[in-house]
């Protein structure tokens, strides 16, 4: 019995590692309704999985994924291998990549209409950089601009964050178990 339900959570955790996280972030995106001309930002893009799903839907826009890079937040956590993953998948000319920290992102006030973070925010070790990592998500992101942030912990301080600040209509929701992880995510209209 033990073998067979640790086969069980084995093949759920290769499921929602190689294809359900994808799929849930497909949903979200779409959900998202994008006109295909946004400027949306990923914080900590990792190897590129949603960032290369917000790629998909631009036309004319543009998607930039930050990270730090470091491998100890990711396995194979390189700008290089995101590049590779947006050739492969035919998206180079749709992506930026940048070098920084999201508690101090070189970026403009109001540069981005979506703001994205898929599990990277916890990988922020304070409390307090945290909270300044997703007011940073808020101070780039234009009026009327939208966040989606989804973590495995957390939230609840992100959702608090983001309401002191003013932002609108936040939701604080389990991913479900294709996400491969028992976390929630915030959404707001900013």
């Amino acid at each position: 019995m033990g073998g067979l339900l640790e086969a069980l959570r084995a093949g759920t955790y290769l499921y929602a590692t190689l294809r359900g996280k994808l799929v849930v972030w497909s949903h979200e995106v779409d959900e998202l309704n994008l006109t295909g001309a946004e400027q949306v930002l990923d914080l900590g893009c990792g190897r590129g999985a949603v960032l290369l799903t917000v790629a998909r839907r631009l036309t004319t826009g543009r998607a930039v994924g930050l990270d730090l890079w470091r491998a100890g937040d990711q396995s194979g956590n390189s700008a290089a291998a995101t590049r590779r993953n947006a050739d492969a998948e035919g998206l180079a000319d749709r992506i930026d990549l940048v070098t920084g920290d999201m508690r101090a992102l070189p970026f403009d006030d109001d540069s981005f209409d979506v703001v994205v973070s898929s599990l990277a925010l916890h990988n922020v070790p304070s409390a307090d950089g945290r909270i300044a990592a997703v007011t940073e998500g808020l101070r780039v992101l234009r009026p009327g601009g939208r966040i989606l942030l989804a973590d495995a912990l957390h939230t609840d301080e992100y959702a608090v964050t983001l309401r002191q600040a003013g932002a609108q209509d936040v939701a604080v929701r389990k991913l479900g178990w294709r996400s491969g992880t028992a976390g929630r995510g915030s959404r707001c209209p900013w």
